[in-house]
C-alpha cells in the first residue's frame, strides 16, 4: 500500500520515526516482531523505543493497524514520494529560501 499525499498539515514526522516508516515502505505491511526486526538492522534501538515511535505515528495518522490472517500488521499511511518530496522541500526552503536554482547549482557540483 503506498498511502497517500501528506496534506498541507501533515504532522511533522521526526528522524527517527522516518525510519520507522523506511521499515514500512521497504517491507510492509509488517507484524510487530518483524517491524522492530527491520528497524534493528539499521538502528542498534531496543523494541521497546521501537514501538513507542510506531504509537506515535500511529497517533499521528500516518500507520495504521490491521489484522490480517489473525496477525496485527502495520501499514504505512504516508506515501514516501510525497514524504521525500515535502521532506526535500522544506530543506530548500530552510537552507535557500525556497530558491530551486540555488539548490539545482548545489547539486550540480557535486
Amino acid at each position: 500500500m503506498s498511502g497517500s499525499p501528506p496534506p498541507a498539515d501533515a504532522p511533522h514526522v521526526t528522524v527517527a520515526e522516518s525510519e520507522v516508516l523506511v521499515a514500512l515502505w521497504n517491507a510492509g505491511p509488517l507484524s510487530a516482531t518483524a517491524l522492530v526486526e527491520a528497524v534493528r538492522a539499521r538502528q542498534p534501538w531496543g523494541e521497546a523505543t521501537i514501538k513507542t515511535l510506531l504509537n506515535r505515528l500511529m497517533r499521528k495518522g500516518l500507520v495504521r493497524s490491521q489484522k490480517d490472517d489473525g496477525r496485527q500488521r502495520y501499514h504505512p499511511l504516508l506515501d514516501r514520494e510525497a514524504y521525500v518530496r515535502a521532506e526535500g522541500q522544506a530543506l530548500a526552503d530552510r537552507l535557500f529560501g525556497a530558491d530551486l536554482s540555488a539548490v539545482a547549482a548545489i547539486l550540480s557540483k557535486g
